[in-house]
């Protein structure tokens, strides 16, 4: 499941996607919208600028805009920033790769082949899902 600060990290960024390129919007605003308190979005959002997908302007007109337009964001890449490989196992990680403790071979471990199908097409999901998609897919919903 994801966390609590993925799904605020994702909520962010969907709204960013949302703002105009050319002007910062502002924390509080960001924060209000998104329904992602203050205290965590601080963090969450220095992650992401840290990361690459947000550029931040100081001062009474700052606040924080996306580094690239919303279709070269994909949700894989801010879920990884936030939570790290999208594995449930370290063993099949492409970024985090660790053999189990457990595990006594594993090219031929049930669990291994079927967590590495998982990841797969999470990876593939996610990945394949930008900011921009998903935003059009809300709204051809509602």
């Amino acid at each position: 499941m994801l966390t609590q600060r993925s799904r605020y990290a994702l909520r962010a960024m969907l709204f960013l996607g949302d703002q105009s390129a050319s002007v910062p919007t502002a924390m509080n605003r960001i924060a209000s919208e998104a329904n992602v308190p203050r205290k965590f979005l601080e963090l969450i959002l220095a992650d992401l600028r840290d990361a690459g997908f947000l550029l931040s302007t100081r001062g009474k007109m700052g606040g924080y805009r996306l580094a690239r337009a919303p279709h070269l964001i994909s949700l894989g890449e801010i879920i990884r920033v936030i939570e790290g490989p999208l594995a449930l196992v370290p063993c099949v990680s492409r970024t985090a790769y660790r053999p189990c403790n457990d595990c006594k071979d594993e090219a031929t471990c049930a669990i291994r082949l079927a967590m590495s199908r998982v990841r797969d097409e999470t990876a593939r999901i996610l990945d394949g899902t930008s900011l921009a998609d998903a935003t059009a897919t809300v709204l051809a919903a509602a």
